[in-house]
């Protein structure tokens, strides 16, 4: 019998590359709840069209049936969380919060990680509260579960790449090597970065599904590889066969210029995905091979010369 597995998101990034590779898995029936703007159209996944934050609209939309599983893609307000686990009209199993690594406060301790402090009020910016939103709605899933008997699980990205990814992080490398143009390069920065994998979430995920060895506990998903802009470079020329056209500016230049540089410049983001490892035995992909899929998926699909 198959496993119901509910993914509230799942059109865009993160979640699109995750129920593309579940509906292809075999033991899980897969449901996908959102706005309905841009479809999966997957063989055999059902799909709701609905707004998360409208109680009413979730109880009257899903089907009252046992969710093995719920992950949640989305949560980005407050009582988003909370709407959502308390409108479902059947039971749940399992909730899955995909939080973010931006959760955890900013400081020189590298690297962090499950146990590190977590940001208690936001800092100025569109960045400064998202990370509070996301440390926030985790203390919000971990009370709204304990209140409805939900177990909880928990994973923190570090900064994710591959096929979908709408944010500008190496898309903006990517069309400038594409199309022939000089790309900023810092020089005499040595501030390190890590990333995760896309697809290794997506399978990260599989593998938490049902698994009670990781009900109750939290997981920083990154790549134990450190980068900088110096390696970044080096593996975008190996990737794409083309020796990047780079032009040296020291990171006051960059600021002045109101270059949008995707990756840290003046303080290192390091952090451990080792717990998740040890406990599934997982290895992540290489950043060259994840990396170069990424390269050939959008110079094939996506960009537009």
């Amino acid at each position: 019998m198959s496993n119901n597995i509910l993914v509230i998101g799942g059109s865009y990034f993160i979640g699109r590359v995750f129920s593309q590779s579940l509906a292809k898995t075999d033991g899980f029936s897969l449901h996908v709840l959102n706005r309905g703007r841009l479809p999966l159209n997957l063989l055999d996944v059902a799909e709701y069209k609905c707004d998360r934050h409208d109680g009413a609209a979730l109880q009257n939309t899903l089907p009252a049936i046992r969710f093995d599983a719920v992950v949640d893609f989305c949560a980005y307000q407050k009582n988003d969380v909370k709407t959502l686990l308390e409108n479902i009209p059947g039971e749940v199993g399992q909730y899955i919060y995909i939080s973010s690594c931006a959760a955890f406060k900013p400081s020189s301790d590298y690297p962090k990680t499950e146990d590190s402090p977590k940001v208690a009020s936001p800092a100025p910016g569109p960045a400064g509260e998202y990370a509070c939103a996301k440390a926030l709605l985790e203390e919000e899933s971990a009370e709204t579960c304990a209140r409805n008997n939900i177990p909880l699980t928990i994973f923190r990205p570090t900064f994710v790449y591959g096929p979908y990814n709408y944010a500008p992080r190496e898309s903006y490398f990517f069309d400038l090597i594409l199309s022939g143009k000089r790309i900023p390069h810092p020089k005499n920065n040595q501030t390190l970065f890590q990333f995760v994998y896309v697809r290794d979430i997506a399978r990260i995920i599989t593998r938490c599904l049902c698994n009670q060895a990781v009900y109750e506990n939290d997981y920083i998903l990154s790549a134990p590889e450190l980068v900088c802009y110096d390696k970044l470079l080096k593996v975008l020329g190996q990737i794409s066969g083309k020796k990047p056209d780079t032009r040296l500016m020291s990171v006051n230049d960059i600021e002045k210029e109101n270059i949008p540089l995707p990756f840290p410049l003046d303080g290192h983001e390091l952090f451990s995905g080792d717990k998740i490892a040890c406990a599934l035995g997982f290895a992540y992909t290489p950043f060259e091979d994840g990396m170069k899929e990424t390269f050939d998926f959008y110079r094939k699909y996506i960009y537009k010369e």
